[in-house]
């Protein structure tokens, strides 16, 4: 097998697991989402990172004496039908790098990352994500059963809260928070996010 090691030797018509993608060794980084190949935005901005690191260090904190363990990109995130036990190399087709992932199934980590849904993805949105994306990574997380989803928006200085609905397996947005508010996820209500904080400059 000829080494991949550039994103033109593969057919982005074509349909990929995750077996393929252990052997690539690409200059660009990409996802896999449901076989196909998506490529991630840019290199993160400097609003970005900054948002990224101060969500970061508070996560790490709070959770560094629980059981939950908490993860920044890159991290290989593992997608499988959560209502399926589908878990060989070759039967999973989507694998991500949300910005940040909170786990607390400690069963769900392996040396290559995360094998099935994180309990709560916060991605961080560059100028560079599209409505396309940002659609496709919403539809993913809720069949995948991720049970809660934040969607930060550096520029807007807004957090948009979706809730996995355990009866329709549907998210709910249940806040939207803006800048000088605290923020609390629902699955971790002990935590308070101060969003002035994390959106400093």
């Amino acid at each position: 097998m000829a080494k991949i090691t550039q994103l033109s030797q593969l057919d982005l018509n074509a349909s990929y697991s995750y077996a393929d993608y252990l052997n690539w060794q690409l200059d660009k980084t990409v996802e896999l989402i449901k076989g196909k190949i998506m490529r991630m935005s840019p290199v993160p901005n400097v609003k970005h990172q900054s948002v990224s690191w101060q969500l970061s260090g508070l996560l790490f904190n709070h959770f560094k004496k629980q059981s939950c363990h908490v993860f920044a990109a890159p991290f290989d995130v593992r997608l499988y039908d959560h209502q399926k036990s589908f878990n060989a190399d070759k039967e999973i087709h989507t694998v991500i790098q949300p910005d940040l992932s909170v786990i607390c199934d400690k069963n769900k980590l392996t040396e290559q990352g995360c094998l099935g849904s994180p309990d709560w993805i916060i991605e961080i949105l560059s100028k560079g994500n599209s409505k396309k994306e940002m659609q496709i990574k919403y539809q993913l997380y809720q069949q995948s059963g991720v049970k809660e989803y934040w969607m930060v928006y550096p520029y807007e200085q807004a957090v948009h809260q979706f809730v996995l609905d355990e009866s329709s397996q549907q998210y709910q947005l249940i806040n939207m928070f803006a800048e000088e508010d605290i923020a609390s996820p629902h699955l971790f209500p002990d935590l308070s996010i101060d969003l002035q904080e994390v959106f400093a400059e």
